[in-house]
């Protein structure tokens, strides 16, 4: 596959066992860590479009639109009670980056810059990584991830893993024909336990 332009970046929580959802779906397990917050803000005006399986988007529709309001803090959807500045410097993000829902179930979408594609062409995706605009990125969606990857479409898995074993859950990959090679390009562990690491395909 020839170099792209734009890059798609997969960024998920999972637990040291490597579920990304508890069987119910929640993710109150994540173990927070403002630094990786942080992070992800200063990463944003590297990206201009997130990529979404129906059920996260839904998720996310759920609760982005609706947070934003008149303080300068926003909740942490994953941690009850907790409110912070990053929080809501995500949700503006959020709701102003182009978003791309994969569905075909839904029938149309109405949150803000959000567009339907009723299934995954990996054609028109390799197209997309190839037009002018920043990278691509992709949350939770497990079976997007799953069909992306099939494809070698996604360049960089950044993976948040929280010091939790969950012992049983929703697996971020599914039914993969083949073992996928990655390159660890960086590590970094943080007091609160949790550890970020960013993987590329190899070679």
């Amino acid at each position: 596959m020839s170099k792209s332009t734009r890059r798609i970046v997969m960024f998920n929580h999972v637990s040291a066992d490597g579920y990304f959802a508890a069987p119910d779906g929640s993710r109150d397990w994540i173990v927070q860590e403002e630094a990786v917050h942080k992070a992800a803000i200063e990463g944003m005006p590297e990206t201009d479009t997130m990529l979404f399986g129906r059920r996260t988007y839904d998720e996310f529709e759920s609760f982005w639109p609706h947070a934003l309001d008149d303080s300068k803090t926003l909740p942490n959807p994953h941690a009850k009670g907790q409110r912070s500045e990053a929080m809501r410097a995500m949700a503006v993000w959020i709701n102003d980056t182009a978003k791309i829902v994969f569905s075909k179930t839904r029938k149309n979408v109405t949150w803000k810059n959000s567009k339907l594609a009723p299934v995954l062409d990996p054609r028109a995706i390799a197209d997309l990584k190839q037009q002018p605009g920043k990278d691509l990125i992709i949350f939770g969606s497990g079976t997007i991830v799953t069909q992306l990857t099939q494809h070698g479409l996604i360049d960089d898995y950044h993976f948040v893993v929280s010091p939790v074993l969950l012992g049983r859950g929703r697996s971020l990959f599914s039914e993969l024909p083949a073992t996928v090679r990655l390159h660890l390009r960086d590590s970094k562990s943080f007091a609160s336990g949790v550890t970020v690491l960013r993987y590329s395909l190899a070679g």
